[in-house]
């Protein structure tokens, strides 16, 4: 399935859930081109964040049409006081005062993170000025780890032309336990199905197969496997898998007879970053996939960071990603 497809595919699919995603950084032209988008296909329903001023201003600059699209200034939000009040009181063990609460809710992605924590959207898209760090710590922060999370990750969409791969964690941790290599295991399945509709079958990805080497690195993968097992019984998992056991249908048969996961795995989860960053950027340029990601999971909903580097195209496909991911 080529990416162009399957991109319109999660489109699609988007406009359909009638989500309300936010778009923090509306002082961003690309940002305000993609509200437009957003708006007029009917993908997702947007807020952007700012003086509104401003934001009709540079709306008129760029001959942008931004009707239909929301806009709130977050500096005279009557929510602002409400979100400086929780944001306190979820860090004032770390020595956080009100008036810090305040200064930091004020900040753009920060007043997203507490509108999408407060269901006032059902998710959040920015990045595209803010750093990584930032947008990490704006969803931790105020969004949280989902419920048995033990670790926000994250996974790409590998898109071959007769195949949709997850490849987790490829761009986030980079020597993750087995308890949180597990947790990425588990999100990445459950998104997986999300934005493809398919089953997944996740292969837990080793230098070894069944025993056929013994190393503490394999041991990961082999108590991570068996974390995936008990915390999610309804998934397909196995593990250890090597590569070509995980994808290969005759190399599964040979190496791992009777799995249920090798030579059919569409969700492989790599060991760690060295590992996962190599494996995608492998596929990327020499297997010539197409790369979609990496979009962010673990948080209790959808608070996806952007390449700072990133087009219109990117942000609009990333909304709607996120409004599939929503609940």
């Amino acid at each position: 399935m080529p990416q162009i497809e399957l991109l319109q595919q999660i489109r699609e699919k988007a406009s359909q859930r009638k989500k309300t995603i936010v778009l923090p950084e509306s002082h961003d032209e690309r940002v305000l081109r993609a509200a437009e988008i957003l708006t007029k296909e009917k993908i997702a329903s947007v807020i952007t964040l700012g003086s509104e001023q401003k934001i009709r201003d540079d709306a008129q600059k760029f001959s942008v049409d931004l009707q239909g699209v929301r806009i709130i200034d977050q500096d005279k939000s009557e929510k602002l006081s409400d979100f400086a009040n929780i944001f306190y009181n979820l860090r004032k063990h770390k020595g956080v005062t009100i008036e810090q609460a305040r200064e930091t809710i004020r900040r753009d992605i920060f007043f997203a993170g507490m509108m999408v924590r407060e269901g006032l959207a059902h998710g959040s898209v920015g990045g595209s000025v803010a750093t990584t760090a930032d947008i990490t710590r704006a969803g931790i922060f105020c969004v949280g780890l989902g419920e048995g999370m033990s670790i926000l990750s994250s996974f790409f969409l590998m898109v071959f032309p007769d195949k949709v791969y997850s490849f987790a964690d490829c761009a986030v941790n980079p020597n993750p336990d087995a308890n949180q290599l597990a947790d990425i295991a588990i999100a990445t399945a459950d998104n997986h199905k999300k934005l493809t509709g398919e089953e997944p079958y996740i292969a837990m990805l080793s230098f070894s197969t069944k025993g056929s080497a013994e190393h503490e690195l394999i041991d990961k993968v082999r108590s991570a496997t068996k974390f995936v097992q008990d915390k999610r019984p309804d998934l397909k998992v196995d593990g250890e898998l090597q590569f070509d056991t995980a994808v290969v249908d005759s190399v599964g048969k040979k190496k791992a007879p009777g799995s249920d996961v090798a030579g059919r795995a569409n969700v492989l989860v790599f060991p760690d970053l060295n590992a996962g960053n190599i494996g995608y950027k492998i596929a990327q340029r020499l297997g010539k996939a197409e790369a979609v990601g990496p979009v962010n999971q673990g948080l209790k909903k959808p608070f996806f960071d952007l390449s700072r580097g990133c087009s219109v195209d990117d942000i609009v496909n990333t909304a709607a990603i996120a409004c599939l991911m929503a609940d």
